[in-house]
């Protein structure tokens, strides 16, 4: 309760007040009891019950392994007319849709080669809707759920590096980390598909942060800059 979160906080109850009312988060992802109690429609712990309702495709690696491409893009598809994702540019979005696919069927086959983790049973998204406004649409391309990180990669079929797309890949980041809770570290990535044998660090906008940037044959290299396998 607002009372409780400004007790705990330091802030005052109106203050709260105006923040939980006014945040597009709060409205999207959570709702209020009639005791004006805010409670998460996402629950924040594996599998992540309420999750699938926000996305166009939700479950492990192991089920998006085993799919055809036409199977997952029917569901892919028919997930995102749910959550309200607008499909008008059907070329050009089914064209992106299989080309993250590929990207990440690569990404797991190198896998496959390089480390024993138990990658197929991770949680795997593609179009999670964050925000949807009435002029905003907010969605997340894919993510991957590992246990203790949310690795958030935002594809763009290019070549060249955009400092536009770059702010669009961290600002998923604050939204993330309020939905998967404090016990997951929320790892945004930029992912080039129109590149090859890329991967590097490039600065936030104007800030000392800095996000990892890839192509899509060295996507491997995020996950290891963070989960270290290539080191064992």
């Amino acid at each position: 309760m607002a009372r409780e979160l400004a007790r705990l906080s330091g802030i005052e109850k109106k203050e709260i007040s105006r923040l939980l009312v006014s945040s597009a988060l709060m409205r999207e992802l959570c709702y209020q009891d009639q005791d004006y109690r805010w409670h998460a429609m996402v629950r924040q712990w594996a599998p992540w019950e309420g999750l699938y309702e926000f996305s166009g495709w939700y479950g492990t690696v192991r089920e998006f392994l085993e799919q055809d491409e036409a199977e997952w893009l029917d569901q892919l598809e028919a997930g995102c007319v749910r959550i309200g994702r607008n499909l008008n540019d059907t070329r050009g979005l089914i064209h992106s849709f299989t080309d993250c696919r590929a990207t990440m069927l690569r990404l797991f086959d190198d896998l496959k080669e390089m480390t024993s983790l138990p990658f197929r049973d991770w949680e795997i998204v593609f179009e999670l809707r964050i925000n949807r406004a009435r002029w905003v649409r907010i969605y997340a391309d894919v993510l991957l759920i590992t246990p203790g990180r949310v690795f958030s990669l935002e594809f763009k079929m290019k070549n060249v590096i955009d400092p536009e797309e770059v702010l669009q890949a961290a600002k998923y980041a604050p939204f993330l980390e309020i939905l998967f809770g404090r016990d997951m570290d929320i790892v945004p990535a930029l992912v080039l598909t129109g590149a090859s044998d890329f991967f590097d660090f490039v600065p936030i906008g104007r800030t000392d942060y800095v996000l990892p940037v890839c192509s899509g044959d060295m996507l491997f290299n995020v996950l290891n800059e963070y989960l270290g396998f290539l080191n064992c």
